[in-house]
């Protein structure tokens, strides 16, 4: 299949890792744009509230749906158009005038984020080089991270400048991407998993399979304290008295380490193993972010234990995605939508535990309990079988 490809495999992943900033980079606009909206279309708290739930629903845990059928059917052709449909429908939300038109454009734009994520990561397994499949989806996962940490800075210095009917602008780097993606020949390959029948596991067995089950647990209890954090820190911040300006800062901050922690856990992975990276990543985590939630502020070594925890808590994920699709021979579509979805998925249902903990106890300390799942995550991961057998390694080669 590789002669469908007029670039070379190291610079085919970089053009999934580009997607993947720019699908993330699109997926993050809500959150800025929710102010603004607001009283265009009023918008009660609690309707803003739905509307996150579901571009969240869309967004995360549809992503083994579009997986699963991904490995049975070629749908490769979803590459070209996708980037530009979620961008259209999030870039658009200015000229609205009904709150039903709002929340399906915006369950649109996250299903179009949900087809991405299965599907740019079984390409990647596909293109990349011998040897380096942990680092390819390192690249690939950084990329999603670079995209949504700098979507919000972007976003506000965008609509700060010009007025929200001039958003539609924004999707011209979608297009440019949907004709890259043309020309590559990346829409050309089948997403459906070369694996042979008899190695491919039903998905009965599949949902029965303890590395799967066991590391999906692993994943979203990891991903509680992940999405905790990248969502109540400007929150806690603005409380305790910093300005909006220094919160976003440091958010920023922690998603940049998030960026950096992308980048180097699968390369590790495919150097010390991946269990073992895992592991570490987890269990290096819970320092930082039990101790910036403890000393939450703009200290140096506060700000160090941000970037930290938000690169160790990353780290994790290029080598769980490689873990899972090892785990799930022939169904590398679905494998990655765990990982990359639906982990997120149960990590906003721990969120929202943490939020109604901190209507009770207060904001701080709710966060720090979020330790508390970190740590299990560990015992879990460490329980988790680890995919060894010839079959399983023979089906990543050949990917």
């Amino acid at each position: 299949m590789r002669y469908f490809m007029r670039f070379s495999a190291r610079v085919s992943v970089v053009l999934l890792a580009l997607g993947h900033l720019f699908n993330d980079f699109y997926c993050n606009f809500l959150p800025v744009l929710l102010p603004i909206i607001m009283p265009q279309l009023d918008l009660s708290l609690t309707l803003s509230g739905l509307l996150i739930m579901v571009m969240s629903i869309a967004s995360n845990m549809m992503q083994p749906v579009f997986g699963f059928l991904m490995d049975r059917h070629r749908m490769s052709w979803l590459l070209i158009p996708v980037i530009p449909f979620g961008a259209i429908c999030i870039c658009t939300i200015g000229f609205l005038t009904t709150k039903a038109m709002l929340f399906l454009l915006i369950a649109l734009t996250g299903l179009s984020v949900s087809a991405f994520h299965p599907l740019g990561s079984s390409l990647v397994a596909k293109v990349a080089p011998a040897g380096r499949q942990g680092q390819s989806m390192s690249l690939y996962v950084a990329g999603g991270n670079i995209g949504f940490a700098f979507a919000p800075v972007v976003i506000v210095a965008y609509t700060q400048a010009l007025p929200l009917s001039a958003l539609p602008w924004l999707i011209l780097p979608s297009l440019c991407m949907m004709g890259l993606y043309a020309y590559s020949g990346l829409a050309r390959f089948s997403t459906i998993q070369e694996t042979a029948i008899s190695d491919r596991l039903p998905l009965r067995k599949m949902l029965r399979n303890p590395s799967v089950v066991r590391l999906n647990i692993a994943m979203g209890l990891r991903c509680w304290t992940h999405v905790a954090v990248s969502t109540f820190l400007p929150l806690l911040l603005v409380s305790a008295g910093y300005s909006a300006m220094i919160s976003g800062t440091l958010l920023t901050l922690f998603l940049a380490g998030c960026a950096c922690g992308g980048i180097t856990g699968g390369m590790l992975g495919d150097r010390f193993g991946h269990k073992r990276i895992i592991l570490g990543a987890l269990i290096l985590a819970v320092a930082p972010t039990a101790y910036f939630f403890t000393h939450a502020g703009t200290a140096p070594l506060s700000l160090l234990a941000l970037f930290l925890s938000g690169a160790f808590l990353i780290a994790s994920q290029p080598s769980s995605i490689v873990w899972a699709q090892r785990a799930m021979p022939g169904s590398a579509g679905m494998a990655s939508g765990m990982m990359m979805g639906l982990s997120f998925g149960f990590g906003s249902l721990g969120a929202a535990i943490t939020a109604a903990i901190a209507d009770q106890i207060g904001l701080a300390p709710a966060l720090l309990l979020t330790t508390l799942p970190l740590i299990l995550s560990i015992f879990v991961a460490a329980a988790t079988p680890y995919p060894e057998n010839v079959r399983t390694q023979k089906a990543e080669t050949a990917a």
